[in-house]
């Protein structure tokens, strides 16, 4: 299997909630630092993917990538493509920044699914009937499959995961 980076989703003008998500304090630090540092063990590299605007904010000492101008707008897609546009050889654990629920035994259960057969693990939501692509594994092999959906104007990272027959993981704690 190929080596596994993370990626930390903050990008998005967080309209809804009006402030950004990333920097909301449920621990000790704010969250996306504190998904940083839980992803640490279990990846190679992590990133915190970010938009121009947030990586302004970003301390020093933590790695991120800021969406590259052709995927801007495009939502949770952008991280992956601008990831894989740096990266191109990597398989990519991507968590949304805003589960403050999650915890290391969650991203365990997600590693452990992994499989060469597989292009992609997801998180599965039984009550809802969908995965859950901020709470996955994107295996290297799929990115040639989200470049073409982008160059087809299809940016959900739902309907990758569908289309992908992804390995569905059932939460061990459904918060």
């Amino acid at each position: 299997m190929t080596e596994l980076y993370g990626l930390i989703v903050c990008g998005g003008d967080s309209s809804r909630m009006g402030a950004d998500k990333g920097l909301l304090q449920y621990y000790d630090l704010p969250q996306r630092y504190h998904l940083y540092h839980m992803l640490q063990p279990y990846c190679t590299k992590v990133f915190i993917s970010c938009n121009s605007l947030q990586a302004q904010s970003i301390e020093a000492g933590y790695e991120y990538l800021v969406d590259a101008t052709p995927y801007i707008n495009i939502g949770p897609m952008a991280a992956l493509l601008t990831a894989w546009d740096v990266y191109p050889k990597v398989s990519l654990l991507v968590i949304g920044c805003d589960y403050p629920f999650l915890q290391s035994a969650d991203i365990k259960q997600l590693i452990a699914a992994r499989s060469a057969e597989a292009q992609a693990v997801s998180f599965y939501n039984t009550a809802a009937s969908m995965y859950q692509p901020l709470l996955a594994i994107y295996e290297q092999p799929l990115s040639e499959k989200v470049v073409h959906q982008f160059c087809r104007g299809k940016n959900s990272l739902r309907h990758t995961l569908l289309e992908a027959h992804a390995t569905r993981v059932i939460p061990q704690d459904e918060s």
